[in-house]
């Protein structure tokens, strides 16, 4: 039987064993080449001292990448129970640094499996990537349970969470992660990567969680002006943050801001004024 560089069976083997074709209502795509992998896992920094958090193993090729660049322990979130044999091998093969956790990652609270320092890596299912994210950048208290994220999103999603004012992607998803994230977008991912390949290019975002958030503002109070604003993005803001209810144009005046521009021209200093303006209303 050929060997992979961590001495366990190429994936492909693995997948043909286990019987584990990808499953579309899953959101599953996965990853063959352990190059791919381990550029992944490198882009999250050094993990020798870290507990990792990964969604959606699948059959484990970010997993070994993971353990091969030295993380300390890896708790892995799989939905799919087919997956779980080839994950007990790889953790047979590394000894206490894996554990896996069978279940859906929108109902778990992974925190009490996890000792900081923590970085979340994850190819995180195409159906659920976008609400784990939102869910891991606005938890009750800042910082976060976790210290960085490297997620693999398509790169469309992996746009808007870098985006600057201006641009057609710039909107909630960028506001979120970059009003408490260093958030920038590491390498692209092309189609052929993957097994099935999907329609879309995916990309690698790596988000760094800032120790306090970069303007003063109270988050449940930024994400309903942030709502607002881009619910209606072409009208003016006079108009589109009548949502709130009250004065919309006193609102702006009071953060300072000209009723006619449009949320996409807005900085998120500027966000974060009208949440201020919002709550002192």
């Amino acid at each position: 039987m050929n060997r992979s560089p961590d001495g366990l069976p190429p994936l492909r083997e693995v997948i043909a064993e286990h019987d584990l074709a990808p499953r579309k209502a899953l959101g599953q795509n996965f990853l063959f080449d352990l190059n791919l992998t381990a550029r992944i896992a490198r882009s999250a920094g050094k993990l020798e001292e870290c507990d990792v958090l990964e969604v959606g193993p699948g059959p484990g090729g970010l997993t070994r990448a993971l353990l091969m660049e030295g993380a300390r322990r890896v708790l892995a979130i799989e939905r799919d129970s087919r997956c779980l044999p080839a994950l007990a091998e790889v953790a047979a093969h590394y000894p206490g640094r894996l554990e896996v956790i069978e279940g859906d990652a929108l109902k778990i609270d992974p925190r009490e499996k996890l000792t900081a320092p923590i970085r979340i890596v994850a190819n995180l299912p195409y159906n659920v990537g976008t609400e784990l994210l939102i869910r891991w950048l606005t938890p009750a208290e800042w910082p976060p349970f976790w210290s960085s994220m490297t997620l693999m999103f398509q790169k469309e999603v992996a746009e808007r969470i870098v985006a600057r004012p201006g641009s057609k992607a710039y909107g909630r998803l960028s506001l979120l992660a970059q009003w408490r994230c260093e958030a920038r977008m590491v390498f692209e991912v092309p189609p052929q990567a993957f097994t099935p390949p999907p329609k879309v290019t995916s990309a690698i975002v790596h988000l760094a969680a800032r120790p306090a958030p970069l303007y003063p503002a109270r988050a449940d109070l930024l994400e309903r002006v942030v709502a607002a604003a881009f619910g209606q993005r072409r009208k003016m803001l006079r108009a589109s943050l009548r949502a709130l209810g009250g004065d919309a144009e006193a609102l702006l005046e009071a953060a300072g801001i000209e009723p006619t521009r449009r949320a996409e021209t807005l900085d998120l200093s500027e966000f974060c004024a009208l949440a201020r303006a919002f709550e002192a209303r």
